[in-house]
């Protein structure tokens, strides 16, 4: 494999992320005391930083390798919507496709750190399935953009605050069909089998596990081979991809099934690898049609971002250096 003609090769990719967008606040400080009204410690302010999350971090590492990328999803029309628009836009990230709703709000995820170690978090979002009308919109859209501008990807990004509804995951999977477009798609549990007929289904093992209703001790080939025939009988889907942890990914497809055992790393924080995993192995997918390449740099790909601390894009030098590295 020549990895520089492959890393090359992302820049020529279309991408459309489509899902749950959200903004990540980082309040950094330090304790040097506890308050006296409460016996909580009192976080003197140092700086404030706002990130990319949710599904605008997958867009944020399909850009980061060089792919052009349009996120799709719906916010509010408050501060923090342009705010979270603001900072796709410097990204390079498409906002032609990002929805703004007077009755919604933009979820923004306030994450207060001190010495590295998060302290609280608060929560500001709406959760409830959007509107059949915003549905319409967001179906009209895609399929405009289908037409005019054919993607070569469409990921599904789903963290359960209401974008992707059963009834648009459907629809979205047909029109992918019609115009040809891969679909790949990182679930939770809500929406977990409505993405039937997918090209690569992501998962990790703990969602797996829940939607099955399964008890699993011993994590192996042959069980990890059961699950996906239980996954496919329900999904109909091409590709599984799960990862493990740890353990690392398996993955599955009609020809080959394999564990890839994790790298190791020096993990600072684990928040954000599964939406690098699913960018990395979508682009690499859509660029090869090789699943077990796409699984082996998605696997290295999720230990990187793993070193740093917060969500974090991967590294496009980094992965490229540790694939020459470790797959030449």
């Amino acid at each position: 494999m020549n990895f520089d003609q492959l890393f090359l090769d992302f820049s020529n990719l279309k991408v459309i992320v489509l899902g749950d967008v959200m903004l990540d606040s980082y309040w950094w400080g330090h304790v040097e005391r506890i308050s006296p009204e409460a016996p909580v410690p009192v976080v003197t302010l140092d700086k404030k930083e706002l990130r990319i999350g949710g599904a605008g971090n997958v867009a944020l590492n399909t850009v980061a390798l060089g792919a052009q990328t349009a996120i799709v999803s719906v916010i509010g029309n408050d501060e923090d919507g342009i705010a979270l628009t603001h900072l796709f836009r410097q990204n390079g990230i498409d906002t032609s496709l990002l929805m703004v709703s007077d009755e919604r709000i933009t979820t923004n995820k306030t994450r207060i750190i001190s010495r590295n170690q998060q302290m609280m978090r608060l929560d500001t979002e709406i959760t409830t399935d959007i509107h059949v009308a915003l549905e319409v919109k967001l179906l009209e859209r895609l399929k405009d953009e289908f037409i005019h501008n054919k993607p070569h990807v469409l990921i599904f990004e789903d963290y359960n605050k209401g974008v992707l509804t059963e009834r648009l995951i459907q629809q979205v999977v047909a029109l992918c069909k019609q115009y040809q477009v891969i679909t790949t798609v990182d679930p939770k549990r809500k929406n977990f089998f409505s993405f039937k007929g997918v090209d690569i289904f992501k998962p990790n093992l703990k969602e797996v596990k829940e939607g099955l209703n399964l008890l699993i001790e011993d994590v192996n080939l042959h069980t990890l081979q059961s699950i996906h025939q239980q996954l496919q009988s329900l999904l109909a889907h091409h590709i599984s991809l799960i990862t493990l942890s740890e353990k690392g990914v398996f993955y599955q497809s009609p020809s080959i099934s394999n564990i890839i055992p994790t790298h190791i790393r020096n993990i600072a924080d684990v928040s954000g690898a599964g939406d690098t995993v699913i960018a990395v192995a979508s682009l690499v997918y859509a660029a090869t049609q090789n699943i077990e390449l796409a699984a082996e740099m998605a696997n290295i790909a999720g230990g990187l971002v793993c070193e740093e601390v917060g969500t974090a894009a991967i590294n496009k030098q980094k992965l490229l250096d540790e694939c020459k590295l470790l797959l030449a």
